[in-house]
């Protein structure tokens, strides 16, 4: 049953939120989608569902989260991904999968709905910058609701963790051979988090180590909130560049470029406050 309704902004699309146990926020995805296309919204959504890397995310968090989730199923749909016939609705991959993580409501204010993180996956792929809207307009609601001082800062390391998992899981399978041996694999994970440590924090993780011994905590707990935020959205995007085969010096400039436009729309931001 449904127990509190609410709205954010972001960048000026007015997204509604539910939350139907007085834990779970489920965030609309037809609201966000109208960032993209106003009247086709359910043709947006259904694009982003019928990727591949959409429902590897999908069923990787009905994994985590439900226990009755119908993996099997979801394996069908990833086996007929990329098809030009296939096509996938929110309402066929609830009844196929038994997901929990994605809601259709009908009626006023009605629509398909997701779990937050979905929701955020949703966002970054609809527009990266939006994605930075839609996290801050909704950890400001979140700091609205609680008197927890470190509500916002946990939301992101929350996200960053998710992220840091798919992050690795796409460079186990695209950069890493399976006869590599363990040690060398170690290697090649932690210069991928250090590419994006260079970029998001100017050092590596051994060098804050260094500089800060004294220190509890590694460079991303001791990140602040606009640091994790930017850290959450290249991972997604450097999973997705890894996945595409984009090579090394390819992927370093996009990540550099999407995080000065990160910076800017946070600058926009704290302008318009």
């Amino acid at each position: 049953m449904e127990t509190n309704r609410e709205k954010i902004t972001a960048n000026g699309v007015s997204i509604n939120i539910f939350n139907n146990d007085g834990n779970t926020d489920f965030i609309s995805l037809t609201d966000i989608a109208k960032y993209k296309n106003k009247s086709e919204s359910n043709v947006i959504i259904q694009n982003w569902l019928r990727l591949r890397s959409t429902i590897e995310f999908l069923a990787l968090w009905e994994s985590i989260n439900n226990p009755d989730f119908n993996n099997e199923a979801a394996d069908q749909f990833m086996n007929e991904s990329g098809g030009n016939a296939f096509v996938l609705s929110p309402k066929k991959w609830i009844e196929s999968t038994g997901a929990i993580g994605i809601s259709s409501k009908p009626g006023r204010g009605g629509g398909t709905y997701a779990q937050s993180d979905i929701a955020f996956n949703f966002a970054s792929w609809i527009s990266p910058s939006f994605h930075l809207y839609v996290i801050t307009d909704y950890q400001r609601l979140k700091q609205d609701e609680s008197n927890k001082l470190n509500l916002d800062w946990n939301l992101n390391r929350n996200l960053s963790k998710i992220n840091y998992r798919f992050h690795t899981d796409a460079i186990k399978n695209n950069l890493i051979d399976t006869n590599t041996p363990k040690r060398l694999a170690g290697y090649t994970y932690a210069n991928e988090a250090d590419r994006l440590n260079m970029i998001v924090f100017g050092m590596t993780a051994s060098e804050w180590r260094e500089n800060n011994k004294k220190i509890k905590g590694n460079i991303r707990d001791n990140a602040d909130i606009n640091q994790l935020l930017i850290l959450a959205n290249l991972e997604s995007f450097n999973a997705q560049l890894i996945r595409e085969g984009i090579s090394d010096e390819d992927r370093t400039l996009k990540l550099i470029d999407m995080a000065k436009s990160q910076l800017k729309g946070i600058d926009d931001r704290h302008l318009l406050e």
